[in-house]
């Protein structure tokens, strides 16, 4: 089935309503609107505003209430309407949510899905393009997951749902249009990738790239470049931000010798700066080059006429990809 992004992510949220009468969505716009990207279309006509709930503008007041109704039994699904609205609700988050099953000695869980639209690309500004990633993935107790593709994004949002663990489930938000073909049947048959593995989307031996969400298009844009080029890119979309799949990285950096890593965030102690941390220490001597990171600069997000100019794209990846080869 042809399908886009937002479409496979309704048709995941679909499945989990109907599979468990404990799984209710929330939030601002999300009912009769079907949310501002229409991710939640149709469904409050379909299984009742008990069930998908449109919330007043208060995302603490959100995530609170989804707090209290897991202890009761619930699995809530929150969507906070675009990246920079989150922080309302960071204290609800970082200080319950994520701790609740350490504090009460395991035996309480707050199986809450809090999906977050992210990243830039739609010609938006500030407050509605952020890329606030490292800061839950910091957060011991949460889940950080991103989808980069349909498949995934329909595959994604039921394992996240069905877990017990809170999971921070970032959408990017240029991707939503973004159409393949979907099996769904086989997915709910055979599954595909557990929900905290990477997958190696394009092999390679020159250099190995990692990127997640938004960024792994581009990724393997860059790749197909480099082939016409006469390099040979690795191209590993990490899916889940943590736990990171740090085996799988290493196992094509071992193979490829050096390390490129993109995301749509600063570079400044971004999620990149643990990978290339991490791959450091356990490929230290597998590398041929030092870990070079391609991300957001370290500034407030720009206006939309400039932010082609502040996410990465191919050239930017081929750049480091230079640099790496050269060293």
């Amino acid at each position: 089935m042809i399908t886009t992004f937002a479409g496979a992510l309704n048709t995941g949220l679909r499945r989990a309503l109907e599979d468990d009468p404990k799984v209710v969505l929330m939030g601002e716009d999300i009912g009769r609107l079907g949310g501002v990207f229409r991710v939640t279309d149709a469904l409050q006509k379909d299984f009742g505003n008990n069930r998908v709930i449109d919330t007043p503008l208060a995302e603490s007041g959100i995530v609170g209430t989804a707090f209290g109704m897991a202890l009761r039994g619930y699995r809530p699904v929150c969507e906070i309407q675009f990246d920079g609205f989150v922080y309302p609700a960071f204290d609800q988050i970082v200080s319950h949510v994520a701790k609740i099953h350490y504090r009460t000695q395991g035996k309480v869980n707050a199986p809450i899905t809090i999906r977050i639209p992210f990243g830039g690309g739609i010609g938006s500004v500030e407050h509605h393009s952020e890329s606030p990633e490292a800061y839950f993935a910091h957060t011991a107790g949460l889940r950080v997951m991103t989808p980069s593709n349909p498949a995934d994004a329909y595959l994604m949002i039921r394992q996240a749902i069905a877990l017990d663990d809170p999971v921070i489930f970032f959408e990017p938000k240029r991707r939503y249009w973004d159409k393949a073909d979907v099996d769904f049947l086989a997915l709910d048959r055979d599954g595909e990738l557990p929900a905290d593995r990477a997958r190696v989307c394009s092999t390679g031996t020159d250099a190995t790239v990692v990127a997640y969400g938004g960024t792994v298009a581009t990724a393997l844009s860059a790749a197909k470049i480099a082939a016409e080029e006469g390099h040979s890119l690795e191209v590993i979309d990490l899916r889940s931000l943590s736990p990171i799949d740090f085996d799988t990285i290493e196992e094509s950096v071992t193979k490829t010798g050096r390390l490129v890593i993109t995301h749509e965030a600063p570079v400044f102690a971004g999620l990149g700066a643990e990978i290339a941390a991490r791959i450091t220490e356990r490929c230290f001597y597998h590398l041929e080059a030092p870990v070079l990171r391609v991300g957001g600069f370290d500034i407030p997000y720009p206006p939309a006429k400039l932010e082609k100019f502040h996410l990465p794209d191919p050239d930017r990846i081929l750049a480091a990809v230079d640099r790496t080869l050269a060293a």
